[in-house]
């Protein structure tokens, strides 16, 4: 049976107490039962409506699972999508873990959009066409959930493990870039951890743009100007603790970095 709006309304109560008191609970499916994909959103938009009427003020949108290998791991071939808010950002470029479960910290290609895009149907080349800024990124992500165990639904209701982010301070015209083609190299206390470019996502940043658009048509949403928008990580995510340092150096965007105390 479909959940009911108290049973959708309890969930997210129980995710966010979970993460106001830097407490991991088991996965949904083990606590609450199998959600479907839907439910998983719609308590995401519980989630989203009531930071909001906390004060938080929603800035853009994210991808997850964006990777063919984790794709193929999960079993699914769309990736998920969250909300990100003014809070989510580290204008210091520094976390704090104690304000975390379990933070792990991966690249991003983050957008600015340049003008609202509205799906249906909306294609890669019309997505980036929309886009102004290009800003390299970091993403902590931090899931509430037991040694970050649990169903894509799971996932989704915890409005995809967002928990802090960083960008560049220099973003970039869009107008030229093959978003495809950008490389990265990912850096952790001074030494290489991995190294990617762009096509990690979804083949294109731009094919991950395009979905959220369309995603957020069928939820009666829309991209709208001037939104950030976390494109989807380019290689897996570090762990980190403190005093390590982590940065992401990306051709043709330049570099950011994050301090972790």
């Amino acid at each position: 049976m479909p959940l009911s709006r108290d049973e959708l309304e309890a969930i997210a109560e129980h995710l966010l107490t979970a993460e106001a008191e830097r407490r991991e609970v088991p996965s949904l499916a083990k606590t609450h039962g199998e959600l479907t994909l839907d439910e998983g959103y719609q308590v995401q938009d519980e989630i989203i409506a009531r930071k909001l009427e906390a004060g938080d003020r929603l800035i853009g949108w994210k991808l997850g699972l964006t990777s063919r290998e984790k794709q193929k791991a999960m079993g699914v071939f769309e990736p998920v999508y969250g909300a990100l808010f003014a809070s989510t950002l580290l204008p210091e470029c520094e976390v704090k873990t104690g304000e975390l479960i379990h933070p792990r910290v991966e690249p991003e290609i983050a957008v600015v959009m340049g003008e609202d895009l509205e799906g249906p149907d909306v294609t890669p080349a019309r997505a980036l066409a929309a886009v102004r800024w290009v800003l390299p990124a970091l993403e902590v992500i931090d899931s509430r959930y037991q040694d970050f165990k649990f169903t894509l639904p799971d996932v989704v209701a915890d409005n995809t493990s967002t928990a802090r982010a960083v960008t560049g301070a220099r973003p970039v015209p869009a107008e030229g870039l093959d978003l495809a083609t950008v490389g990265v190299v990912f850096v952790k206390n001074g030494e290489i951890i991995t190294t990617a470019a762009g096509a990690a996502v979804l083949g294109d940043p731009a094919i991950a743009l395009a979905r959220l658009a369309n995603h957020l048509s069928r939820r009666g949403q829309k991209l709208k100007a001037g939104q950030l928008v976390f494109t989807g990580a380019l290689t897996a995510a570090a762990f980190v603790a403190p005093g390590d340092v982590v940065e992401a150096r990306f051709a043709s965007l330049g570099s950011v970095s994050l301090r972790v105390v």
